[in-house]
């Protein structure tokens, strides 16, 4: 078996008081990190490319 390294690239993001707390309430919705929330998004956002 072998280990992939993942390329990190770390991304600072400025949100708006209302959008925090959208991503706020959906993570403690659903009882997933922000930061896979946003992975997620992203990786649409190339599918519709």
């Amino acid at each position: 078996m072998t280990n992939k390294k993942w390329a990190v690239k770390r991304l600072t993001i400025n949100l708006a008081s209302q959008e925090a707390q959208t991503l706020d309430n959906y993570c403690n919705t659903t009882g997933r990190p922000a930061t896979d929330v946003i992975r997620e998004l992203i990786r649409k956002l190339g599918a519709n490319i």
